[in-house]
C-alpha cells in the first residue's frame, strides 16, 4: 500500500513521454515512476532490506573492532591465546 507522496520537476518532454507510456501500458505514471525508481535502488546498490543492512552494520563494525583473520582451521581453539599474543604486541609500541 502506497502511503508517501514524493514530487520532483521534469521536463515537458520527459512527462508526456512518461503519460505516453503508461497509456500504452495501460497502467498509471506512478506505476511507471514507481517501476523505474525500484529499478534504479537495485542497481545501484540502493537495498536498503533489513539483511543488507544488518551486513553493512556488521562490515562497518568489524573494521572498527577488529578481527582475526588467517587460514587457520583451528582458530576458534587457539583464539583466546592468539589474543592475548595481539593485544600484548599491539600494546607494546
Amino acid at each position: 500500500m502506497k502511503t508517501e507522496v514524493y514530487s520532483w520537476r521534469v521536463s515537458a518532454e520527459v512527462k508526456a513521454d512518461l503519460e505516453r507510456a503508461a497509456r500504452a501500458r495501460k497502467t498509471t505514471v506512478s506505476t511507471i515512476l514507481d517501476m523505474a525508481v525500484c529499478d534504479w535502488l537495485k542497481k545501484s546498490g540502493g537495498d536498503t532490506t533489513e539483511a543488507s543492512m544488518q551486513r553493512r552494520l556488521h562490515a562497518g563494525a568489524a573494521r572498527c573492532l577488529g578481527v582475526l583473520a588467517g587460514g587457520n582451521p583451528r582458530r576458534a581453539e587457539t583464539a583466546r591465546q592468539t589474543l592475548r599474543h595481539r593485544l600484548r604486541h599491539h600494546h607494546a609500541r
